[in-house]
């Protein structure tokens, strides 16, 4: 396992998994919010967004946390594992706003210079339609690139016993079995 992506809602944990599975594993960490923000929340020219991709997907071994839709294929393409936070919208609501609560103002260690915490309301209709308008786009990627594993984790006590699974019994690891 050398390519690692973390996906799911906001609020879920991506970028603290992210974190703790590059440290685990000793693999590079790209967070994609910080190559994709630029200061005061302006995103990336989308014309350029592929290429950035492109550079960061050619690396040899990665863990990279982010969703970005437009180059979920992409990634998926040269990804070996994809590890899906496949919360409810409600535990992602309040992951999300504690996260506000601790960090308001604050810029993230996972995030670009200049792009403090916040909890707009564009954010929030994203968070609370993601099951109905992301997840769909993301099972659909998962069908068109079956070579990329996925182990789908529907719980922080999940994610917490699969990396702990991990030094334990990497097979279980390789080949998926932690679908809980």
């Amino acid at each position: 396992m050398k390519r690692i992506l973390i996906l799911g809602p906001g609020g879920a944990g991506k970028s603290t998994l992210a974190r703790k599975l590059a440290a685990k594993l000793d693999l590079p960490l790209i967070h994609l919010d910080q190559h994709y923000w630029q200061p005061d929340w302006v995103p990336m020219d989308p014309e350029k967004w592929p290429a950035v991709i492109a550079e960061l997907t050619a690396r040899d071994s990665w863990v990279m946390d982010g969703n970005y839709a437009s180059a979920l294929d992409q990634r998926l393409e040269v990804a070996d594992v994809a590890v899906f936070l496949d919360f409810n919208r409600w535990k992602s609501l309040w992951g999300a706003f504690t996260r506000v609560l601790k960090q308001s103002g604050q810029v993230r260690s996972d995030m670009a210079p200049g792009c403090p915490e916040q909890f707009d309301g564009e954010f929030f209709i994203w968070l609370w339609n993601f099951p109905r308008d992301s997840k769909p786009e993301l099972e659909a990627a998962f069908a068109r690139h079956p070579q990329t594993q996925v182990v789908r984790l529907r719980s922080r006590n999940a994610v917490g016993k699969w990396l702990g699974a991990l030094s334990a019994c990497p097979k279980r690891f390789q080949d998926g079995s932690m679908d809980t």
